[in-house]
């Protein structure tokens, strides 16, 4: 299939046409990862809104098949890293090198430059090498020797945690746990899925079709950040995150103790940036609050640090979420003549 036979996505093109295509990238994806639809959503998600992905689950689950696959639909680089506690932050960013022949210094770069990189098992790497994504996440770009670099665009981290085999592990550093839009997690395929799976791994295998370009992608993220986000909304995303700070405020007095740190302005921006992308995949140009509402568990649930108090009485940081969501009502939706108006 040729690159001429999908219109490129413009600023005038209608949420119908980017939603299918989007349908097709997800179609694509779908035929080789089986079950996971809430992940791929999310994965599409950061994909559209310029965010990142911190993804917990045990391994099998398809996390780095499902990387590879997208990237694969949308011509995209993609790159792995395996983190283990002997790499180095030249390992991921790239060095300098000195070539004895011509005495002259040439700049490797690292697997850091491609437009989908997996970070697996981030959290098995000492913080200094973890600390080296923080400029490229943020900035899009890689410093090497005082020159600059700019990492190919769109360019997405997805990281993996295994959340059962702690031995060896180090805690992710705060900044860098910000800098990820949203952390998910992954569970088990249902006993259906399982069958497919089994049936697909034995049988003949699939491979993706690309369906669009690293070009058409940019221009579906440029068109997401055109999708009306209502004032009401916003303050919803600024109040939400702020229950995270000052949870007194909002009716929570026995939850101020539970809290050590609450979510950062990264959070509210991530809120309302998830609800514009998922607003797009699900072929609106106006975000709803169920918009919202759906994100507010992964775009919250990495940033709030719990204190000594809330971890001895077995609180989770979602059971902490569901707290602060049922205290803080979302506006309600608007009104036909509303939306047209926006």
């Amino acid at each position: 299939m040729s690159q001429e036979d999908f219109a490129s996505p413009t600023a005038s093109s209608t949420p119908a046409s980017t939603a299918e295509l989007m349908e097709q990238i997800l179609y694509q994806v779908k035929r080789v990862v089986v079950g996971q639809d809430r992940f791929l959503e999310r994965v599409m998600v950061a994909m559209l809104a310029g965010g990142h992905l911190l993804v917990e689950g045990v391994p099998g689950l398809a996390k780095t098949l499902t990387v590879k696959t997208l990237a694969e639909t949308v011509r995209g680089q993609f790159k792995r890293i395996q983190f283990t506690p002997d790499l180095v932050p030249a390992d991921l960013v790239g060095t300098r090198i000195y070539n004895q022949k011509t005495g002259e210094f040439s700049t490797a770069l690292g697997p850091v430059f491609a437009n989908l990189l997996l970070a697996d098992e981030i959290n098995r790497a000492p913080a200094k090498v973890q600390s080296a994504l923080l400029e490229v996440m943020q900035e899009r770009q890689v410093t090497i020797a005082g020159e600059t670099h700019q990492v190919p665009r769109p360019f997405l981290v997805m990281a993996t945690q295994n959340p059962i085999e702690t031995e060896g592990t180090y805690p992710l550093p705060e900044a860098q746990v910000d800098r990820f839009m949203m952390k998910v997690l992954v569970d088990y395929p249902s006993d259906e899925e399982e069958f497919v799976i089994v049936q697909r791994v034995i049988g003949e295998k699939l491979e993706a079709a690309p369906v669009a370009t690293t070009e058409q992608l940019a221009a579906l993220q440029a068109q997401a950040r055109l999708v009306y986000v209502d004032p009401s909304l916003i303050q919803y995303a600024v109040k939400l995150v702020s229950a995270t700070r000052t949870p007194e405020k909002f009716g929570l007095k026995d939850t101020r103790q539970l809290i050590t740190y609450g979510a950062s302005p990264r959070a509210t921006i991530n809120l309302t940036e998830g609800a514009r992308a998922l607003a797009m995949l699900r072929g609106r140009s106006y975000a709803l609050p169920e918009d919202m509402t759906d994100l507010v568990p992964d775009v919250l649930r990495h940033r709030v640090t719990l204190s000594y108090e809330g971890l001895s009485e077995g609180l989770t940081p979602d059971a902490l979420v569901e707290r602060i969501m049922r205290a803080v009502a979302p506006p309600p939706r608007p009104l036909e003549h509303e939306r047209q108006a926006a």
